[in-house]
């Protein structure tokens, strides 16, 4: 039998944990105690996600959280270590507001968002939680949301290309 050498994949994606929440569920019993797990994941060159995973112990539900990161990841092209415009972005009660800076200027962000961003590899940036909720899953898809509403220039000229 001949054994060939095990090639592990390499995993470039960094992770921070968002937030650990105790959820409990009733049941005839009593309550039933579980726990859920918000991760971001980002490589740091322009890919991000966000998941969420739920298990009887919190490994178990972060590395359930990671792998659903994993799965939603998100690229964006960044532009100078920047976002490419302003935009603005809404998930449930979080509202988020997200400027370009100038290079050296620094990521000035607070909460989630600076945490996305700066797994995303952003640099310099400044943002604003606009919602009043101190939910930080919400204020984390809400920053997801906005970043999807990014525009690049490549991607404009070639949809007026095709038409």
């Amino acid at each position: 039998m001949i054994r060939r050498p095990i090639h592990k994949k390499v995993d470039d994606f960094k992770d921070k944990v968002l937030d650990i929440r105790r959820v409990t569920r009733v049941v005839k019993g009593g309550k039933r105690m579980r726990f859920r797990t918000a991760i971001v994941v980002g490589d740091g060159r322009g890919r991000v996600g966000v998941g969420l995973g739920k298990g009887a112990d919190v490994a178990q539900s972060i590395a359930k959280a990671k792998l659903d990161a994993k799965k939603h990841v998100l690229f964006i092209d960044l532009k100078d270590q920047t976002i490419p415009h302003e935009v603005e972005a809404k998930f449930s009660a979080a509202r988020v507001l997200l400027k370009p800076a100038k290079p050296g200027h620094g990521l000035r962000a607070g909460g989630p968002v600076r945490v996305i961003l700066s797994l995303l590899g952003v640099s310099d940036a400044t943002a604003k939680i606009l919602g009043r909720t101190p939910n930080k899953l919400t204020n984390a898809l809400a920053t997801i949301e906005a970043l999807k509403k990014l525009k690049t220039r490549n991607i404009t000229k070639t949809n007026q290309a095709t038409k």
